[in-house]
């Protein structure tokens, strides 16, 4: 055996091993792109001609007459694969450049994408009749079989590869991606003018110079795969650097395997001075020599490598803390949910509080508990304090989580419950900060409202007196009295409103109003007594229905009156002439349900956090403090209050309020 097959045996083994390498890579470390997939498609392209050429290679070296069978096989697979080659090489530089925001036209991408697969349906049958023949082929040379169209079709390929690189060169973000590009946009203006002398000058081309040049594309060809996993390993290059232990594994895999194959072919090369069991004796025994240097030198790697992630994590769950500080438990949540997926670059990251989690494994069917819950390698449990915090759910962008990627997510489960604790604890605080702000502000009214009501509520009394006495004198005349009647009404009107203020501001203690109990049926009816009248005065219908008879509850009258009255009022205020109000009450699982709805606009979206506030209105002669009564008097007692806006055609509001019944003994 000559030089050239030597190192034909070499490079087809070689390249077979590294395109198999980059295929698991790909299939291990995949994001949802076309880029990703169109790379594992130009590998399996280049593993079919690397295969393909060493089978058919080292049939010639073990039979004096390879068999047909062997022959064909070996060349359907080399010939696939140099069909494969020229599109895909065209399609992972678009896609590349789609990657790199440098492709303006989808649709132009698109229309060139499908030109550079237009030729594989004329291979395709061109080549079937020639294989299914069983002709020989020259396997030194094989692009020449596929004729000079085929010449022509990679020639034009490799010649955009070369555009585009120049074109990534200069646009690339640093030094090393700039180096890179450019070198590799050499590559292909080489790889273009061999493929030209090779198909187009066959003539003026002697057998052994084209074997020479087939022989050199063929290696060359490995050398950007071999470039492409240093950067890999040493700068994360395509972001595939993250799965760094995946890299290492797969890579002593292969190099075991290549020095397998070496020891192999050593073996039948030495055949006539020892056995090949001698020489794979010796050649693996000399294995063990190198072996703890590599040991170190891959123990350095992988120490540095877990530094590395240590220090990154470190980092990010000191962000984790800074952003617990802020006192917001969804927010961290989220947080931690986007830096985690960003730094560890995931596809999705999940963070489902404990609750959440058990009500899902709950609602599991019996059935299905063994194989769901039995062990999920992407859920990471988040423990602390002997309780389970909650669950992280991992969705990588590849096939598998890769051991850095996996030791680094547990060291953040490890730590997030103190974060989350963290961020549960200042909540707190500044809730009971919230509040204690409340009361103090609710107490300032209370002073103000005690201020009003001395100095205003007796002068006010006094001034309505005077006036109903003046309106009882037969003598007054009509203009006087109609002006005296306005300003009785202002007075009520004002009186109305200090009542509100007052109610508001005094401090409610549960039956300290009253008995503590009362008969809601009877309340609710003198409310619509009283308020039918200003109903019918505004031209509306005020109906009353209650499913029952009479309905103990478990608040006093008085405070029972004041829910009742505001949200009446609140009704009758927004209902339109000609409209109807409705007061239902209805006995459920022991609590008494009390509807207030009415036929109005409606509360409108950007106001619904706002309607029970204190002094929040949007009526111009309101207080705005209706609502806040309604909401004070209901938790007084231990009651709940909901809404619904709108009811029905885009209009309409419906309060519910619940109240406890009275115990029966």
């Amino acid at each position: 055996m000559g030089p050239l097959l030597y190192l034909r045996l070499i490079g087809y083994t070689i390249g077979t091993l590294l395109q198999l390498f980059w295929m698991v890579v790909i299939l291990g470390y995949r994001r949802r792109r076309n880029f990703e997939r169109v790379f594992f498609l130009l590998c399996l392209a280049l593993f079919l001609f690397y295969s393909g050429s060493l089978l058919a290679l080292n049939a010639q070296i073990h039979y004096a007459i390879p068999p047909v069978g062997v022959q064909v096989f070996a060349a359907t697979l080399l010939l696939a694969g140099l069909c494969l080659v020229p599109p895909t090489l065209v399609h992972l530089h678009l896609e590349y450049a789609g990657t790199r925001n440098l492709v303006q036209r989808p649709n132009g991408k698109r229309m060139i994408v499908a030109a550079a697969y237009v030729p594989l349906a004329y291979f395709g049958g061109h080549l079937y009749p020639l294989l299914a023949s069983g002709a020989k082929f020259d396997l030194l040379v094989p692009g020449r079989v596929l004729g000079l169209v085929y010449g022509v079709w990679l020639a034009a390929a490799t010649l955009v590869s070369f555009w585009w690189q120049d074109r990534f060169c200069g646009e690339a973000p640093d030094v090393r991606q700039k180096t890179f590009h450019k070198q590799l946009a050499r590559f292909f203006l080489l790889v273009s003018v061999l493929v030209l002398i090779l198909h187009i000058f066959q003539k003026e081309v002697s057998a052994s110079a084209a074997a020479e040049i087939s022989t050199t594309l063929a290696i060359a060809a490995i050398i950007p795969f071999a470039v492409m996993l240093w950067l890999v390993l040493k700068f994360n290059f395509l972001n595939i650097g993250r799965q760094k232990n995946l890299v290492y594994a797969v890579t002593v895999t292969f190099l075991a395997l290549l020095y397998l194959s070496l020891v192999r072919r050593v073996g039948v090369w030495l055949e006539p001075v020892l056995p090949p069991e001698a020489t794979a004796a010796i050649l693996l025994f000399l294995l063990v020599v190198v072996i703890e240097p590599l040991q170190r030198v891959l123990g350095r790697s992988l120490k540095e490598t877990a530094q590395l992630e240590m220090d990154r994590v470190q980092k990010l769950m000191a962000e984790i803390q800074q952003e617990a500080r802020q006192g917001d438990v969804a927010r961290l949540v989220n947080f931690i949910e986007r830096r985690i997926k960003e730094q560890l670059e995931l596809r999705e990251v999940r963070l489902v509080p404990a609750e959440e989690e058990n009500s899902r494994v709950a609602g599991l069917r019996l059935g299905e508990r063994p194989a769901a819950l039995a062990f999920d390698p992407r859920e990471f449990p988040i423990v602390g304090g002997g309780k389970g915090e909650g669950v992280l759910h991992i969705e990588p962008h590849g096939a598998i989580i890769s051991g850095d990627t996996r030791a680094a997510l547990e060291f953040l489960c490890e730590q997030l419950p103190g974060a989350l604790d963290l961020c549960r604890l200042i909540e707190e605080k500044l809730r009971l900060e919230r509040e204690l702000a409340e009361r103090e502000r609710l107490a300032l009214v209370g002073q103000l409202a005690a201020s009003i009501s001395h100095n205003l509520k007796n002068p006010l009394g006094s001034m309505k007196t005077i006036l109903q006495v003046q309106l009882e004198n037969p003598e007054l005349p009509d203009a006087i009295r109609g002006e005296t009647k306005m300003v009785l009404e202002d007075i009520g009107r004002l009186s109305n409103k200090l009542n509100q203020l007052l109610k508001f501001s005094r401090p409610g203690v549960r039956g300290g109003n009253g008995t503590g109990r009362c008969d809601a049926a009877a309340v609710i009816e003198e409310v619509a007594g009283v308020l039918s009248h200003e109903a019918e005065r505004r031209g509306l219908k005020l109906k009353v229905a209650i499913s029952g008879g009479k309905a103990q509850v478990a608040i006093s009258a008085e405070a029972l009156n004041d829910i009742v009255s505001n949200l009446v009022v609140n009704a009758v205020e927004a209902t339109p002439r000609g409209g109807e109000v409705k007061v239902s009450a209805l006995r459920e699982n022991g609590s008494l349900r009390v509807l207030v709805e009415d036929d109005g606009p409606g509360i409108p979206a950007a106001l619904r956090e706002k309607i029970l506030q204190p002094f929040f209105t949007t009526k111009s002669q309101g207080t705005g403090l209706g609502l806040a009564i309604v909401a004070r008097r209901v938790a007084e007692f231990g009651g709940k209050v909901d809404w619904e806006s709108p009811v029905r055609v885009g209009r309409g509001t419906r309060f519910k309020v619940t109240l406890p019944m009275e115990e029966t003994k």
